[in-house]
């Protein structure tokens, strides 16, 4: 391993370099208005795999995609195969004006890299071809295959990724998935991730009448719709209890005893929590009485309105409005269905509307929960690497997030392990302004799976599950 570490030291400018190469192009997939940049965002990353020594490269696709950046290295046969999985597209600049350094250069600031798309994900794009080079570079050789995509279209739901993955079955079959797309508790802990919690999203839209008239001759006479909507939507508000939504916590699965000691010896205190999160002093923590943060986010289910439309602010006039929307956003986690969650929440949604107004709700979107058992060879040789990279016991978490394709893509896989690797902690801000990552950690990530592709390669019998 020294050879491989010492060149990831005298290249760590070279590494750094090549994040700002990726984060210098403004790769937005949220609103359709970027499809220059996508592409050429899919073709640095090609160049790069390129670099780093992978074989048969090339930007795929399926349909109507955006472009996926794909390469490989097959030179170990008998050896495990190592599928790694990354995005290039990011979030839009939203807030400009908090945005300390410009968004699409990669700025070093206080030991960390700031920049959008730093942390999510091009920074897992370097760490994962700085392991690469890291071998190819100095023995000409890796102790596993790998088959690397990075995809173009994760920050809009991955809607053609399972097709994808089914289209190339063949082409991307391997033994162990690794991702690093999720998150470190704090900087220097290095995590493994073996739950994510799902989604459903519900569109609701209210309507009282077929125009907006003048308040001065509606007002308290027509039922307005915005103040209609939210009645509807403060149902959900839950004030430290469970959500009140009949029958929502019916197949929620309950923590171990394990998990809950486990969970209690990673929690950051409330200061840090309302640090981290920019909560306001004053404010609550919004926590369920008898619970903490970790079971919170990673464990139970949330509900959260992530939009709200009726008209703009701007251009506001005296008028009562006739429409108001907005949706509604719930995190599921094991062992809830997400048709059952929509049902659930629907039938809170749409009883009973003030003044008798019509409420129409429909269906906005939904992504299954993930859980595995976090041991085996494979857990094993990824928390040896990461105590190895991080010079730091590793923990298992769960995340409060959702990565839709784990699952199902494990299982087209046979039922491979799936290794889930944070990049990001909780100063990285991804998808707000001053996104970014720590510099520290992303050396050590790096090494790290330098470590994994060690441990993985001598694997007896090449073992992984």
């Amino acid at each position: 391993m020294a050879p491989t570490l010492k060149w990831l030291e005298q290249n760590d400018a070279s590494l750094i370099g090549d994040l700002a190469k990726l984060v210098a192009v403004q790769s937005i997939s949220t609103d359709g208005e970027h499809q220059k940049e996508i592409d050429q965002s899919a073709a640095v990353t090609c160049d790069l795999m390129r670099n780093a020594g992978l074989n048969n490269v090339q930007v795929l696709k399926t349909g109507q995609s955006n472009p996926y950046s794909y390469g490989e290295w097959l030179g170990a046969p008998g050896k495990p195969t190592i599928f790694l999985y990354a995005h290039h597209d990011v979030q839009p600049i939203n807030y400009v004006a908090d945005w300390k350094s410009e968004p699409w250069t990669l700025t070093e600031r206080d030991g960390r890299l700031y920049g959008r798309g730093a942390a999510d994900d091009k920074g897992a794009i370097v760490t994962q071809l700085g392991a690469i080079s890291a071998y190819l570079k100095t023995k000409g050789t890796l102790p596993v295959n790998v088959k690397m995509l990075v995809e173009g279209e994760e920050e809009v739901g991955s809607s053609n990724l399972q097709g994808f993955f089914v289209e190339n079955k063949e082409r991307l079959m391997s033994d162990v998935i690794v991702v690093c797309d999720t998150g470190n508790v704090e900087v220097g802990m290095p995590c493994v991730t073996y739950s994510l919690r799902g989604i459903v999203a519900l569109h609701i839209e209210v309507q009282s009448a077929t125009k907006p008239v003048h308040s001065g001759t509606a007002g308290g006479m027509m039922a307005d719709a915005v103040i209609a909507l939210n009645v509807i939507l403060s149902r959900l508000f839950w004030n430290h209890k469970k959500l009140p939504v009949p029958g929502l916590y019916d197949k929620v699965r309950k923590l171990t005893g394990p998990e809950k000691r486990a969970f209690r010896k990673l929690l950051a205190t409330d200061e840090k929590l309302r640090s981290d999160n920019g909560i306001l002093d004053g404010v609550e923590l919004a926590i369920e009485t008898k619970s903490n943060a970790h079971e919170a986010t990673w464990r139970k289910p949330s509900i959260t309105v992530i939009a709200q439309e009726a008209s703009s602010i701007k251009g506001a006039s005296n008028q009562v409005l006739p429409t108001a929307q907005a949706i509604v956003s719930c995190r599921i986690v094991p062992d809830q269905e997400p048709e059952e969650v929509y049902e659930q929440i629907k039938a809170v949604l749409v009883k009973d509307p003030p003044w008798g107004v019509k409420v129409n709700v429909k269906p906005a979107g939904a992504v299954k929960w993930w859980m595995t058992d976090p041991t085996g060879p494979a857990f094993s040789a990824a928390m040896k690497a990461l105590k190895k990279g991080f010079g730091a016991k590793p923990v298992a978490i769960g995340c409060g997030g959702s990565i839709g394709f784990v699952g199902p893509l494990a299982e087209l896989f046979g039922g491979v392990p799936a290794l889930l690797l944070g990049i990001e902690d909780p100063l990285s801000n991804a998808h707000a302004p001053n996104e970014s990552l720590h510099a520290g950690d992303f050396r050590k990530l790096t090494a790290s799976l330098t470590h994994l592709f060690d441990q993985i390669g001598n694997l007896p019998d090449g073992k992984v599950k």
